[in-house]
């Protein structure tokens, strides 16, 4: 019971970074795609200052998922440590590029700096999501061995990693596009929210399809967890794709309340989705699932408790945090602000 609980929490955590710091990531893309540094100013200013307040407090989550992880089931954390060692190591690297690019940017003067600085934000913003799915994906496919003990190359580069790195990529993109129409529209800027309505549905279609294709290409990897997927997990599935439709439909006729909500809903449903389709194993092919990966039940308990006391110590905080944000209390201007008399984009 303590474990299975402990797993539900594991499963929350990945859900709120990727609900919140997906977002973030997803930023990355559509400053990259925004184009030449006139044509983008606009875009570039509102991404900027949505992500500004809040691109360091998202990695709690992160931080979060790793310490329950390797607390609570050390037998399934050490063979992913290690077998996955490549990808996790890059989606780490992709995070300190990412921040040192984000950061600096606003300290350099000089327009080529500027540049450099955001261009490693930008490619930094995919790396991340990219290999983290390529981890998920070795885990999923059953190619993470409980006494793996070396990198292993094939393990994450599979075809069904491959696709989850790009999902992950996609779905990044689709929250922060779906996130933005809201910010734009909030501010009174109609020309940016159609810009990223757009953006929003391209994306939702995207990850749709690499869902789909995911999906039908672990019929050859995973037949046991496809089937699950089909099976007792697919009120998640059918969930996921209805808020997708969903966001599509509100966002073809102009409707945008509780948009972003349901955005957040179908990327979780996905993630749920997952879990329950592998429960209770925690590596697909072995031995190692939930109540039987290594943590002894004091240790699970006390995770249970830390869980409490950190949603009441950090969920208030995170509450202010995004109330000021939503009333624009820390917006400080971008550097990629219109001057005044200069069309936005």
């Amino acid at each position: 019971m303590a474990a299975d609980a402990v797993a539900a929490i594991l499963l929350a955590g990945v859900s709120l970074y990727a609900i919140l710091a997906g977002a973030d990531f997803g930023g990355g893309l559509w400053d990259l795609l925004a184009g030449t540094t006139r044509r983008g100013r606009a875009a570039r200013s509102l991404i900027d200052e949505s992500i500004t307040p809040v691109w360091e407090a998202n990695h709690v989550w992160l931080v979060l998922v790793l310490v329950i992880f390797w607390t609570a089931f050390p037998d399934a954390f050490a063979p992913v440590r290690s077998v996955a060692a490549v990808p996790l190591w890059l989606a780490v690297g992709g995070i300190v590029l990412r921040g040192a690019g984000f950061a600096f940017r606003k300290e350099v003067t000089r327009l080529s700096q500027q540049r450099l600085a955001g261009a490693t934000f930008a490619f930094s913003s995919l790396l991340t999501p990219f290999f983290l799915g390529t981890v998920i994906g070795a885990i999923a496919t059953g190619h993470v061995p409980a006494d793996g003990t070396r990198a292993s190359l094939s393990a994450w580069t599979s075809a069904t990693s491959l696709l989850l790195g790009f999902l992950f990529v996609a779905a990044c993109g689709y929250l922060a596009a779906v996130y933005l129409v809201g910010e734009a529209d909030r501010r009174g800027e109609p020309q940016l929210r159609d810009y990223f309505t757009r953006r929003a549905q391209v994306s939702a279609v995207v990850a749709g399809a690499l869902s789909i294709a995911t999906l039908v290409e672990l019929h050859s990897s995973n037949r046991v967890l496809e089937d699950r997927l089909v099976g007792r997990a697919v009120p998640l599935v059918v969930l996921a794709a209805v808020c997708g439709l969903a966001v599509l439909a509100l966002l073809s006729t102009g409707r945008r309340n509780g948009v972003r909500l349901i955005a957040a809903l179908g990327v979780a449903a996905v993630i749920w989705g997952w879990g329950v389709a592998q429960y209770p194993t925690l590596l697909p092919g072995t031995t190692v699932t939930v109540s039987d990966a290594g943590a002894p039940h004091a240790t699970l308990v006390a995770l249970i408790v830390l869980f409490a006391v950190v949603v009441g110590l950090v969920g208030p905080a995170f509450i202010l945090l995004f109330t000021l944000q939503s009333h624009r209390v820390l917006v400080q201007p971008s550097e990629f602000s219109t001057p005044p008399g200069e069309p936005g984009g």
